[in-house]
């Protein structure tokens, strides 16, 4: 197996200062407008930690991942990956990161196992190393055998996150990137990423960042909570801090005394030209 880019050993794994990402949005009124999904957000991550942020879908969630895994460049400040710039160092950043997304990327017209395979080749991995691990990861995962050599664009989006996830097992990122990993999953699979999650951690040293709505599988996973609306970061903290801070009991509460929202409270993050970037 190939080595990965080497990771400075006091770099931090996530570092953002002043992050911005802006789309374009129509409006019936004023006609096209520019509005940040990201607005300075600064961000700091330590090797091995596991971060949650919480927020509605449209918080700029997804915007951040993407812009950390090279998918999106930003409009302004910077991101560092393991001391990497995202930006002029993409391909070093690209080895070292790994995305698990409801809309993650695939050849919809390969399977689930050629998929896996693919992904084994870009990481350096060789056949003799993958052909027995691809389908054990698969087992582990939940994902039936006897639907791994259909075309990924048969299946649903709940089996799709699945093989996402046998994808980040597979090949062990330095940094894990969760975009709403559990969604779409049923309560016994949700439990079992929750148990990969943490297996990443203590097998593999991973950091992870995980984004979810899943406020109970925040405050498990994480050691500190961010809390990101409208594209700001309001809060980063350990649950606990978060829970005095606002003096709530959850946090749910702990959400809403900063947002002045509920949790539930949603508006679209994708726009056509971030659906046109994206596509």
């Amino acid at each position: 197996m190939k080595e990965l880019s080497p990771v400075p050993p006091d770099a931090l794994a996530v570092d953002t200062r002043d992050l911005r990402k802006e789309f374009v949005r129509k409006d019936r009124k004023r006609g096209k407008r520019r509005v940040a999904a990201l607005e300075d957000v600064t961000l700091e991550i330590a090797r091995g930690e596991c971060v949650a942020i919480l927020g509605q879908n449209g918080s700029g969630k997804s915007t951040l991942v993407r812009l950390l895994s090279t998918l999106l460049l930003p409009d302004g400040g910077t991101a560092r990956v393991f001391g990497y710039d995202v930006v002029r160092e993409d391909k070093a950043v690209r080895r070292l990161v790994n995305r698990v997304s409801v809309e993650a990327s695939f050849f919809k017209k390969m399977s689930p196992a050629e998929n896996l395979h693919y992904a084994a080749r870009f990481y350096g991995m060789t056949l003799s190393e993958t052909s027995g691990r691809i389908p054990e990861i698969l087992a582990r995962v939940g994902f039936p055998p006897d639907r791994r050599t259909e075309p990924m664009e048969n299946l649903s989006r709940g089996m799709q996150q699945k093989v996402a996830l046998a994808r980040a097992l597979l090949t062990s990122p330095v940094l894990l990137l969760l975009d709403e990993p559990t969604t779409g999953l049923d309560p016994r699979s949700k439990l079992e990423v929750q148990g990969f999650i943490r297996e990443m951690r203590a097998v593999h040293d991973s950091t992870i960042l995980l984004c979810t709505h899943d406020l109970a599988e925040a405050e498990a996973l994480a050691e500190r909570v961010g809390i990101l609306d409208r594209g700001r970061l309001l809060a980063l903290e350990t649950a606990n801090e978060l829970k005095a801070r606002f003096e709530a009991e959850t946090l749910e509460e702990a959400f809403f005394a900063a947002t002045g929202r509920g949790f539930d409270d949603e508006h679209d993050e994708l726009d056509a030209e971030e659906r046109k970037v994206l596509a």
